[in-house]
């Protein structure tokens, strides 16, 4: 019997009995059988055990759900659990038993209903936040420990810097003497005004001093 109190929003409905629909894939027989909470029933190879079977008040949209067992029996009389978990009416595909010959699905939950009413949740209890491991304190300044921090930090990026500007300075004056050397001086120059440019000719005998010359 449904409890005769108006039931809350997200209250459900238990049912004792399960209604399972099972096709043979090889020979194309399809049975409607009935499953009663914590029953085991037979379908070809494979037991049903249901465990529960809830549906929703009138006043809420339809969901049929339930909690079966499935386990497959082999020649060998062996056990294989291969499906635990939820069914639902409304999309059978959802979370379907993967077997190479039968498929089985819920249709729907029967028999006299008893109201589930979801316990509230408690409050949450007023708990003192807890401090900042890096919390100021209260004239603003950090601890200690972050202070020496951001000291050597900065001292770091000094001495970067002053190392940097020493390179580019000394960069600077290579490039002014450069600039400033006389062009005999200067690797692959020109020679000075006046000079005699050289012979791309070996010198002749006659030109050495002393031999006169022609």
């Amino acid at each position: 019997m449904l409890a005769s109190a108006p039931l809350a929003k997200a209250d459900k409905i238990k049912h004792p009995i399960a209604v399972f629909t099972g096709l043979d894939k090889i020979t194309g027989r399809i049975i409607a059988f009935e499953v009663a909470t914590d029953e085991t029933v037979q379908f070809g190879s494979l037991q049903i055990t249901q465990r529960a079977c809830l549906t929703r008040p009138a006043t809420e949209a339809p969901q049929t759900t339930t909690f079966v067992e499935v386990d497959e029996v082999d020649a060998k009389n062996e056990y294989k659990r291969i499906f635990s978990g939820w069914m639902y009416a409304a999309s059978p595909g959802l979370h379907a038993i993967e077997h190479p010959v039968y498929d089985i699905w819920l249709t729907d939950c029967q028999g006299g209903g008893e109201a589930v009413v979801s316990p509230p949740e408690p409050a949450a209890a007023d708990t003192p936040a807890a401090p900042l491991e890096n919390a100021q304190s209260p004239d603003g300044a950090g601890s200690p420990e972050d202070a020496a921090k951001t000291q050597a930090e900065e001292a770091k990026a000094k001495a970067a810097a002053d190392r940097a500007r020493r390179i580019a300075a000394k960069k600077a004056a290579a490039e002014k003497a450069r600039r400033m050397a006389p062009p005999n001086e200067i690797p692959g120059g020109e020679p000075p005004r006046g000079a005699p440019a050289p012979s791309p000719f070996p010198p002749m005998p006659w030109d050495r001093p002393g031999n006169g010359g022609r």
